[in-house]
């Protein structure tokens, strides 16, 4: 049986539904959208209403990055449809909706016996695990790799269903009829889709269905106006956050719904030893007190009685491991001076021929906080068995079946509907408040939501790790760069990450389940993209006793900022003009020589020299023949009060673009994303507690501190690259290097300043 790479179209459910199958062998799942009167289910993706409306599944969560107008912009494109009749639905976990590139990615972190197996998106295992687990999570920029092929299918399969019962009526062959604006055509004959959604959906679907043959895109607008031009696709959701109607977790009101408070111990493997029940007892509102066995919940009529009795009864905990900052400190320091190291890369001949290097320097990078604007929010009701969650999740599937084995329930008896997060940053691939709220939930016998404060957000918080490197060179006559090497000292963060994840660990149980392992993930994006020949990276793998997790951007916001600023340096040593020794060392990355030369041009370079106050940097994530590239010119100065970062010029090549709206939005947003981990985001411990519990003391960017950003895709027929993650990586070395050229200075510690001239 033939199989495409994304798989295909199987089978017809009661009602004209389409089952959706993603394996070798065929396999069916209940339909995960459930049509309601007067709607007809075409596939998993898509039904149509009697009223014309066409709504889209969603299985990924909108964060604010647009995967909500995004898919759905995809079907309608495949479909025909008008934007204007496009709805969203938020879709269940279903193996319908299996993230295999993720997958793949992550098999590393999943413990994979036999990884070979189970590393590439169309492996056999990789898929029987992905569809049997329901892994539908949005992390990693992988929504249009994971779904925009499944969505042109079923928006192509739907189309041709309706132009079915088009030709059925009309007399003619269904293949020379066509879709448009909501419309099957044929000629001047025409009918909508809310006349024929009934009839369609009782059709079977061609196998394959006809795709279009050009994939969606939307080019760069030309001629006069072209600046202004609005597109054909705005956002969905942007008018529900405008007006504040749309909900978040937070939002969600049940009967008879109470509101629960929390509070955590001192970071890290703690219990709850004692606390003042007497204290909290007759307090207004006060409905109950939930104990466990690592903190304690009071429960009331609103949120702000419960978070009072909290304070009054003045819980306590006992903690075996103490953080604290000057340990982490030193662990590092001993890991990248003396640790043993784990070769995890290699290119050419690796370090073999470097016996004492030309050149070398140390960077350091404190843990990074993710500064979301709302914090762990949940609701859960309990009743006859069954357990219902209200929460934003990034691993929806994940999050339902630790709140499963939490009150040892069946899988089947737990429901999980998916909100909207108000910013995640990756923060909601954890899922320890979901455990939370379905226990407070059983105790109180009553429907609960649960809220942390900011405080308890950054006292539970995983993280980015914090990382020791030494980066090192032997030059060539010239400055060329002819081996390079980069030894990190880190704990294994992505590993660490994967045990809490998908075994669901305890913080201190997945640390120790990792410990000494190197890590493939924790170190991604050290290979330079330069031609060099030799290459050798090495992981230190350090223990902190520090949970750490992923960040927007992950190791890439470190490990860029570490090989930009040694290749600015290296050139300074030279005398080099650092866009041109750039240049001259990408070997056949044209791309990425095409993204330095517009970004020169379009932040106005002026080489760089002392006192320009401008620097530069460059990135490529993804695979090494397509993936996504960016090069950035930034200017920015220091003064009293402190960093001033006045532009950001970026030339961004993500291939080809679906939305173009959306990506210069993410490319803006992650772009001051990365002004904040490059000034700010570092938080310090001190006795298990973050010494940085509010956002204010994040030092992140406000409005008036935000730079002139100007940005410009590059046309490109490469395969679409997500753009949310790329620009993080390289405004942190951006900024360093334009600092240098402003004050003969060179910061080497994250955040800059952080550590003092």
């Amino acid at each position: 049986m033939p199989v495409s790479r994304r798989g295909l179209l199987a089978g017809a459910a009661a009602g004209g539904g389409l089952l959706v199958a993603w394996m070798l062998l065929p396999r069916t799942y209940d339909s995960p959208l459930a049509p309601l009167q007067g709607e007809q289910a075409f596939n998993a993706w898509l039904k149509i209403g009697r009223d014309g409306v066409v709504t889209v599944a969603v299985p990924q969560l909108e964060m604010g990055q647009g995967v909500t107008t995004l898919l759905p912009q995809v079907v309608a494109m495949e479909l025909g449809a008008d934007w204007r009749q496009i709805a969203v639905e938020p879709a269940p976990a279903s193996g319908a909706y299996a993230n295999f590139p993720l997958a793949a990615r992550w098999a590393p972190l999943r413990g994979v016996a036999f990884p070979q197996l189970a590393d590439e998106p169309d492996d056999y295992f990789l898929k029987r695990w992905a569809e049997s687990e329901r892994f539908s999570a949005t992390a990693e920029g992988t929504s249009l790799a994971a779904f925009e092929m499944p969505c042109r299918l079923a928006g192509a399969s739907a189309r041709a269903m309706l132009a079915m019962a088009a030709a059925d009526r009309w007399g003619v062959s269904w293949e020379e009829c066509d879709a448009m604006q909501g419309f099957i055509v044929h000629g001047e004959k025409r009918l909508s889709f809310a006349e024929l959604a009934e009839e369609a959906a009782r059709f079977s679907p061609p196998d394959p269905p006809p795709i279009r043959p050009q994939a969606p895109a939307e080019r760069a607008p030309i001629g006069p106006g072209a600046e202004e031009a609005e597109t054909a696709f705005p956002r969905l959701d942007m008018p529900s956050k405008v007006d504040g109607s749309l909900l978040f977790a937070g939002d969600v009101r049940l009967p008879g719904m109470v509101y629960a408070a929390i509070r955590h111990g001192p970071v890290d493997h703690v219990e709850l030893s004692s606390f003042e029940r007497e204290a909290a007892l007759g307090r207004q509102g006060l409905v109950g007190i939930v104990e466990g066995k690592r903190w304690l919940a009071a429960v009331a009529s609103n949120w702000w009685a419960a978070e009072g009795a909290l304070d009054a009864m003045d819980p306590r905990f006992s903690v075996e491991n103490v953080v604290s900052s000057a340990h982490i400190d030193e662990a590092l320091d001993q890991g990248v001076r003396r640790g043993e190291p784990h070769r995890v890369a290699e290119r050419g001949e690796g370090d073999s021929l470097m016996a004492k290097p030309d050149f070398a320097l140390r960077y350091d990078v404190m843990p990074a906080a993710h500064g979301t604007i709302e914090t762990a929010s949940a609701t859960a009701r309990l009743a006859n068995g069954r357990l219902e969650l209200w929460l934003a999740s990034q691993a929806p599937e994940q999050a339902r079946v630790a709140a499963a084995k939490a009150l040892g329930l069946s899988l089947g008896d737990v429901v999980l509907y998916p909100m909207p997060a108000g910013g995640s940053f990756d923060r909601r691939l954890e899922h320890d408040h979901a455990i939370e709220v379905a226990l407070i939930a059983r105790e109180i016998g009553r429907p609960v939501q649960l809220v942390w404060s900011r405080w308890q957000e950054q006292l539970m918080l995983r993280p980015r790790p914090p990382v020791a490197a030494v980066l090192s060179a032997r030059l060539a006559p010239g400055g060329s760069i002819d081996t390079f090497r980069a030894r990190l000292a880190m704990p294994p963060s992505a590993l660490e990450f994967g045990r809490r994840l998908f075994a669901n660990k305890t913080t201190w149980a997945a640390i120790e389940g990792v410990e000494g392992e190197p890590d493939v993930l924790a170190v991604e994006g050290l290979m330079p993209a330069y031609g060099i020949p030799n290459v050798a990276i090495d992981h230190v793998p350090v223990s902190i006793g520090l949970p750490t997790g992923r960040l927007r951007g992950n190791a890439h916001g470190y490990t860029c900022f570490f090989v930009e600023s040694f290749i600015d340096e290296v050139a300074q040593r030279h005398q080099q003009e650092p866009l041109s020794f750039r240049i001259a060392m990408l070997g056949d990355d044209l791309r990425l020589a095409q993204c330095l030369q517009q970004a020169a041009r379009l932040g106005e370079w002026g080489g760089g020299s002392a006192g320009s106050s401008q620097g530069l940097a460059c990135h490529h994530m993804g695979d090494a023949r397509t993936g996504g590239r960016i090069a950035l010119v930034a200017t920015a100065v220091a003064g009293e009060g402190g960093v001033r970062v006045e532009t950001l010029s970026a030339a961004v090549d993500i291939g080809r673009v679906v939305n173009r709206d959306i990506a210069l939005q993410q490319i803006e947003g992650g772009l001051l994303y990365g002004v904040g981990l490059a000034l700010g985001s570092g938080v310090e411990y001190d006795d298990g507690l973050p010494q940085q519990g509010r956002l204010a003391a994040l030092d992140l960017p406000t409005l008036a501190d935000s730079p002139e950003i100007r940005i410009e895709l590059i046309d490109s027929d490469a395969e679409p690259f997500d753009p949310g993650e790329l620009p993080v990586a390289v405004v942190a070395p951006a900024i360093a290097n334009a600092l240098f050229s402003a004050t003969g200075l060179r910061l080497r510690r994250l955040p800059l300043l952080s550590g003092g001239l």
